[in-house]
């Protein structure tokens, strides 16, 4: 039985999540505009790509819009709710596809519907154990930590002006690190604590976090940042680990300099490889979570890179990008 939703149902939000809980497993044929029963092929193990579409107000009409436009060697082979569709703030449907598209074809969708969309093979499972290693600034809170901090001695806007540049990788960043740091030289460091007692978190931290805990994962930030706000977080989001940069402290002030080794790419890479290795995780089953350039290679060493509000350079080569919503979307991606 094939069904066409009425002009009076296509926008309404409501009709396709009726819809697809009747009728769980459908395809779409963009030529005659009609819903019919597929194989439901959600339950085996999946080999082949899964577009994913996030929205707030998903209806039928954006749905088929968006499938019209799949290449024409690209076909949906089933088509279901999201088994976390409407559990946060938005309405996911899963798309089976016979081959994957491009990023362009992705951003070129994302930004004209204004949805999430993802394209990914092989992705992980969420209810099996793994391990996601998140950047911090900018991914799990709000800030540039040292952007605030900088603030405090009235440089914010000449190290905000260079964690720019870092985060866009037209800066080395341990070179950069270095020299925005040594602009702190002098701040008490109490007045650290008025920024970290009231530490913006980024909106679907909860949910993102309590779901993967909920379902044996261990979750970790590394972070070229300090440890003065990673340790706080790690405690108070209930995290496996945290790393991160140790700024000096001498009789109550920042120097200027950091301790030891700086946290930089190659190490947010090693904390992925390290954590997956210690808990006995395969790599397929590991998640990397950032935004700036800095982040790029612990996207490549874990199964699923995920840019979030990213910079271009990271979108263009991240496994898969939230533009719109918050960090609850990274569950989207998962099967």
């Amino acid at each position: 039985m094939s069904t066409i939703f009425s002009p009076e149902h296509i926008n309404a939000h409501q009709a396709l999540l009726q819809f697809l809980s009747i009728n769980p497993v459908q395809q779409y044929d963009v030529s005659t505009k009609t819903w019919h029963a597929a194989e439901d092929i959600f339950s085996a193990t999946l080999t082949t790509p899964v577009l994913t579409i996030s929205a707030q107000h998903l209806n039928a009409y954006l749905v088929q819009s968006i499938l019209a436009q799949l290449p024409s060697d690209v076909s949906n082979i089933a088509i279901r709710l999201h088994p976390l569709s409407d559990a946060f703030s938005a309405s996911v449907v899963q798309v089976v596809l016979n081959e994957a598209v491009d990023k362009a074809w992705l951003a070129a969708i994302a930004t004209q519907y204004y949805v999430d969309v993802f394209c990914i093979t092989d992705a992980p499972r969420l209810a099996d154990p793994g391990v996601i290693v998140m950047d911090m600034d900018s991914t799990v809170i709000q800030i540039e930590c040292i952007d605030e901090i900088a603030k405090l001695c009235g440089k914010g806007d000449e190290v905000s002006a260079v964690t720019e540049l870092a985060m866009e990788g037209k800066l080395d960043f341990t070179q950069s690190l270095r020299q925005r740091v040594s602009v702190l030289d002098g701040i008490d460091v109490n007045l650290l604590k008025g920024i970290r007692d009231s530490i913006p978190l980024m909106p679907g931290i909860h949910a993102l976090l309590q779901t993967l805990q909920g379902n044996g994962w261990k979750t970790v930030i590394a972070s070229g940042g300090f440890t003065f706000f990673a340790h706080y977080l790690q405690a108070r989001l209930a995290l496996d680990g945290a790393h991160a940069n140790e700024l000096e402290v001498v009789d109550g002030r920042l120097t200027g300099r950091v301790l030891g080794d700086i946290v930089d790419a190659q190490v947010k890479a090693q904390t992925v490889l390290n954590y997956a290795q210690h808990f006995d995780i395969p790599l397929s089953q590991t998640i990397a979570l950032g935004d700036g350039a800095n982040d790029l290679v612990m996207m490549g060493q874990a199964g699923l890179g995920m840019a979030f509000h990213a910079k271009p350079v990271v979108e263009a080569q991240a496994d898969a990008a939230i533009r719109f919503g918050g960090l609850e979307q990274t569950l989207y991606a998962l099967v």
